[in-house]
């Protein structure tokens, strides 16, 4: 097959690893095209279309040899991108993308073809895309982490070595108070991190229509951990639609009902991981120089409190 057509980068993609990776991003840019004609050279592959990038992946659409359809998605080799791999495997295709073929050398994945342009917020009613994705994190979690992930034991290790240090960045000496009773709460739960096998990004962007299953997830980033950590993203979906609404708090109840009931999970160890989560994108703020905590933070802990 031919494959001399070359591969376009996208700026934004260039613009990100240079920001985010420096002087290994720019190069690992420069050589892009490079890889990707030596893959589909590879594996016989011909383009299918325009590419896509996220903020760390291009991905191509493309055809295989048997004419069936897959994307070749090719990030720069690192922990998560190793991540990716251990757990798509162990999902095998149960309710996630399916991996096709992968190059351990490049981080490279062949994965199957779904519908980039319609993910789940296309699904306007709430209760209907919220159930799409609490039926998808059910399946996903019920999977024994493998051997080679990342744990949440550590992860809450380190967060709550940060805390002290994060506080004193904080303007306000409310959200100071609030920052620690979430350190607080994971300070309870630690001891039992959990052991299932965590998406860690399912928001409505990375749940895709497909052709084998009505809507699969794509993009994991997985660990190893309770899935009462897994639940923010999708109770942070779609934010600023629910902000401009009114009062986000009921939908942000209502989906954590939604998600709880489904996968099974007790409602108060659930809560306390999700504030787990909204510690720990705190301190990842705060350590970008972040003086006040995000308001969708301060909203969800507020919805998620008894009686909130």
């Amino acid at each position: 097959m031919s494959t001399l057509k070359a591969v376009e980068v996208p700026s934004s993609l260039a613009a990100s690893y240079a920001g985010n990776f420096g002087a290994p991003g720019t190069a690992w840019i420069a050589g892009l095209p490079a890889l990707a004609a030596g893959l589909m050279d590879r594996w016989e592959l011909e383009r299918d279309g325009p590419p896509g990038a996220g903020e760390a992946s291009l991905v191509l659409p493309v055809l295989r040899g048997d004419g069936s359809r897959a994307v070749l998605k090719l990030q720069m080799a690192r922990e998560e991108s190793a991540a990716a791999l251990v757990g798509l495997r162990a999902w095998n295709g149960d309710g996630m993308v399916r991996l096709l073929d992968h190059d351990p050398a490049s981080s490279a994945m062949l994965l199957e073809r779904l519908d980039g342009v319609r993910s789940l917020t296309s699904v306007e009613d709430d209760d209907t895309a919220t159930g799409i994705l609490a039926a998808l994190l059910a399946r996903l979690v019920s999977v024994p982490a493998p051997e080679g992930l990342r744990s949440l034991a550590g992860i809450a290790a380190g967060m709550l070595e940060q805390v002290p240090r994060a506080v004193t960045a904080l303007a306000d000496p409310a959200e100071r108070r609030l920052l620690r009773g979430w350190a607080s709460a994971v300070a309870e739960l630690a001891g039992e991190p959990g052991d299932r096998l965590l998406h860690w990004d399912l928001h409505h962007d990375n749940v895709l229509a497909a052709e084998r299953e009505p809507w699969l997830a794509i993009d994991p980033e997985p660990l190893a951990g309770d899935p009462g950590f897994d639940l923010w993203p999708a109770l942070d979906s779609r934010w600023d639609d629910l902000v401009a609404k009114g009062d986000p708090s009921p939908v942000v109840r209502r989906r954590f009902d939604q998600l709880t009931e489904t996968v099974g999970l007790d409602r108060q160890r659930a809560a306390g991981w999700t504030l787990g989560r909204l510690l720990q994108n705190s301190l990842w703020d705060i350590e970008d120089g972040a003086t006040a905590l995000d308001p969708s933070s301060v909203a969800i802990a507020g919805a998620l409190r008894p009686g909130g």
